[in-house]
């Protein structure tokens, strides 16, 4: 059966996703993007000018990721450190830029059928950005394709001080703490992330290995993928490769791969364990 692809790939984009198994993409990517600064520094030019740049790595990423049919799509834009370790002049910039990035690209958004959301503590941005974030969230949210979300002024460790803050809240309000049964699935529904899908792919760009405090709950069994490649110059492609190398992973959650599962029996052959039969196994 020949494989379809999907409209709107370029030429490099659809001989990548020839390598695809389209019933095995992962649902949920999530991208580190990092690297604009060197980017910028290699070719003699301001920070900003790595800052601009990856717009347009933004955009492919975000087409290519649509066109395929990935389900969710969370980008770490602006970390909460970004605030006390860069130089005012250049937060500033950023906070310009991504209003100027959600102005002009909500029409691209509803092209591609995107719905645009956001985590982190959109509360402490400035009021213009919070508004122009509301606005593009509003002007996408009748979109049913992929869901695109900004981690803005984001912190994975904060989140869960957050989510811990968010439940005892409730209890307190719904008979004390005394009546509270904590788990991994009540944490998880006070995350930033409860409405998204678990994640299966996070990418990181520069060749950094690190996860600098992005999703680390939501990473526990997560696939990472790391590139050299810089983030102003990643483009769909890159997106594709890596969702190739993903799909050559053996994604074990703990458990033990099928040749594993193997044991000898007494004389010395070995001899799958025995399992038990379910609706779903049957063929």
């Amino acid at each position: 059966m020949q494989l379809t692809i999907p409209a709107g790939l370029n030429r490099s984009e659809a001989e990548t996703y020839r390598r695809l198994d389209p019933k095995m993409l992962p649902r949920h990517i999530a991208i580190i993007m990092d690297g604009n600064g060197r980017w910028a520094r290699r070719r003699h030019l301001p920070r900003i000018a790595g800052h601009k740049a990856g717009v347009e790595a933004v955009r492919s990423t975000v087409e290519t990721a649509a066109r395929v049919g990935i389900s969710s799509l969370t980008l770490y834009a602006f970390s909460r450190e970004n605030w006390q370790r860069r130089p005012r002049s250049e937060v500033s910039f950023l906070m310009t830029l991504l209003r100027r990035y959600l102005r002009q690209e909500v029409p691209t958004l509803n092209q591609n059928n995107i719905r645009l959301g956001y985590i982190g503590r959109m509360w402490e941005l400035p009021k213009p950005v919070q508004e122009r974030m509301e606005w593009a969230r509003q002007a996408t949210a009748q979109n049913t394709g992929m869901k695109l979300t900004l981690a803005l002024n984001y912190s994975a460790r904060l989140e869960l001080v957050d989510a811990f803050r968010s439940i005892l809240d409730a209890a307190l309000n719904n008979g004390g703490i005394e009546h509270l049964n904590l788990d991994e699935s009540l944490v998880s529904r006070h995350l930033y992330t409860h409405n998204l899908p678990e994640l299966d792919l996070v990418i990181r760009t520069s060749g950094e290995m690190r996860l600098s405090n992005f999703l680390l709950w939501q990473v526990a069994y997560s696939e990472i993928y790391v590139t050299d490649t810089l983030w102003p110059d990643f483009r769909g492609v890159h997106l594709l490769e890596a969702m190739a190398e993903y799909q050559k992973r053996e994604r074990r959650y703990g458990g033990i791969s099928p040749e594993e599962e193997l044991t000898h029996n007494g004389n010395g052959r070995a001899a799958r364990r025995p399992q038990p039969e379910t609706a779903g196994s049957l063929r």
